[in-house]
């Protein structure tokens, strides 16, 4: 096994571990970890709520997740030599659950899904679901269950939700100039339309004093993705993986954390992977110079892994870019593949499940969805492809008609 350079004790809350890592984007965290190019290593990370999320029936603690405290972000890592410019290499050797612990802290052999409340962040289909919704997992091996989700059991596509390298001075400004320019539009919306920094919640390493409330009152959140990689949710992102980050400050400064047990293509519920603490190796290199021999100026590229789960069979639903009020958008991608969702939960509904309970299980399920045609005007056109196998009974329609399931106790619901 690689040396763990960022070890986590599950006892203990983030802030109090021997290295304290980060939720916050900026270039004077100190790194927390140094390594060399060639170096393999292994780093331990904390689900992204820090153990606010219960194994429980109640989603209460879902409607009261506190936003300003993620990502729980294990790192930075420096890497010897890397400068702005450089390509960092980042080789996914393994990643898992917290290994040979069993525990109510979630990754310790089970995981969650949310839906996020509108008040709190809301989700991709949030007028249609307003309110926080949860759904715990079990693992066994390399397979999920749910006791909030009846009838379907999948082999997990392990992933990180969150890498990245840090930004530099000047981009952390392009960052948070844009976004602030964004919400000025509309201030008071609701969910906003991006997150400003936040001093409250900020962790930042060991950073103290005087640097620490600076950097907390600039430090860019980590919610969406960016140019330095960031919150992409790229669910291929698995064993076997390959990474090429862009290097814009010195020793590159490397974070990862929000790892995902499983996870469909958009993390559609926002909380919306199956949520877990785990373990993840890396190995890493640099290419000296490689930004610019290979245009490659701003996010990443990458070679996926080979260690997908393997379905053949599939039930593919699709959409195009018309509101549920027959309003004609102009080949609005996001709204056909919303409609496309809609579908499918619709169609999920007829065979018992509640349209929660079918949100939930394509916001966790290694779900396809895919961008089919952005050219024929008005409509684009949008795919959401469902693994048949995953399910314990016929899916398909067929002139019996839909299978009738139990759908067990639901999933919990909580509103403001």
């Amino acid at each position: 096994m690689p040396d763990v350079v960022f070890p986590l004790d599950s006892t203990k809350p983030f802030t109090d571990q021997k290295i304290v890592g980060h939720n916050r984007w900026h270039p004077d965290i100190p790194a927390a970890v140094h390594v060399k190019p060639g170096d393999s290593f292994r780093m331990d990370c904390r689900e992204w709520f820090d153990g606010f999320i219960k194994n429980d029936d109640s989603a209460d603690d879902v409607r009261d997740a506190p936003v300003d405290i993620v990502h729980a972000l294990s790192g930075p890592v420096a890497v010897e030599g890397a400068k702005p410019g450089d390509l960092l290499i980042v080789d996914i050797l393994d990643v898992g659950p917290i290994p040979q612990e069993e525990g109510p802290l979630a990754g310790q052999g089970w995981g969650y899904t949310g839906i996020f409340a509108k008040e709190n962040g809301g989700s991709f289909l949030v007028d249609q679901f307003p309110d926080a919704y949860k759904a715990i997992w079990d693992f066994s091996g390399g397979t999920a269950t749910s006791r909030h989700v009846p009838g379907v059991s999948f082999t997990g596509i392990v992933h990180p939700g969150l890498m990245g390298t840090a930004p530099s001075a000047d981009l952390l400004g392009t960052w948070n100039t844009r976004e602030a320019a964004l919400i000025a539009t509309d201030p008071d919306r609701e969910p906003p339309l991006a997150l400003p920094p936040e001093p409250n919640g900020a962790i930042l390493g060991s950073l103290t004093g005087e640097d620490f409330d600076r950097v907390a009152e600039e430090g860019a959140r980590t919610a969406p993705p960016r140019e330095n990689g960031g919150n992409q949710d790229i669910k291929n992102l698995t064993k076997g993986t390959r990474v090429f980050y862009p290097v814009f400050v010195d020793g590159a400064n490397f974070s990862v954390g929000d790892l995902h047990f499983s996870q469909g293509d958009g993390e559609i519920t926002f909380c919306g992977a199956i949520e877990m603490g785990g373990f993840i190796d890396f190995r890493v290199d640099l290419i000296k110079g490689g930004m610019d021999t290979y245009g490659v100026s701003e996010n990443a590229i990458f070679q996926p892994g080979n260690s997908d789960p393997q379905y053949s069979e599939w039930l593919a639903f699709s959409g195009t870019s018309v509101t549920l009020d027959g309003e004609q958008r102009y080949l609005d991608s996001q709204l056909a593949y919303q409609r496309a969702c809609l579908h499918a939960i619709d169609y999920l509904t007829k065979f018992g499940y509640s349209p929660e309970q079918a949100y939930l299980l394509l916001g966790a399920a290694p779900i396809e969805g895919r961008f089919s045609g952005v050219v024929d005007i008005p409509n684009s056109c949008a795919t959401v492809y469902l693994p048949t196998a995953m399910f314990d009974f016929d899916v398909t329609p067929g002139p019996g008609g839909p299978t009738q399931i139990d759908p067990g106790m639901g999933a919990p619901h909580s509103t403001f």
